[in-house]
């Protein structure tokens, strides 16, 4: 008697990335580079915005580093997971808690934070 073949499982949605927490500490860096963004406005690297693999477009998130703070909002995807960074912001938003030599800092956010 032939066996039965194995029923078909349903394909599964691969893993979510847990969302992060409101607030904490992570490490960002900055970039200028690209004409569009994921969310499909034109990238202008002096705007006070920033890129996260999955906070919603349009979220707000105050950044701190030191005494400096800069609100600024979600915009774009990445960066990548491999680089260990949780934030890209654009170059203007680095500029007001950084010099852009730095090139990787640890900063302070809270996402939903207001100027």
């Amino acid at each position: 008697q032939p066996m039965p073949r194995p029923r078909a499982q349903a394909p599964t949605a691969p893993p979510r990335t847990a969302p992060p927490a409101t607030s904490g500490s992570a490490l960002a860096s900055w970039y200028e580079r690209g004409c569009c963004t994921a969310s499909g406005e034109r990238f202008n690297p002096d705007a006070l915005t920033f890129a996260h693999r999955t906070l919603p477009f349009g979220t707000s998130v105050r950044f701190c580093h030191g005494d400096r703070c800069v609100t600024a909002r979600c915009n774009d995807r990445g960066p990548a997971t491999w680089t260990g960074r949780t934030f890209d912001l654009s170059r203007g938003a680095f500029a007001a808690i950084a010099p852009l030599g730095a090139g990787e800092i640890t900063v302070t956010y809270q996402i939903g934070g207001a100027e």
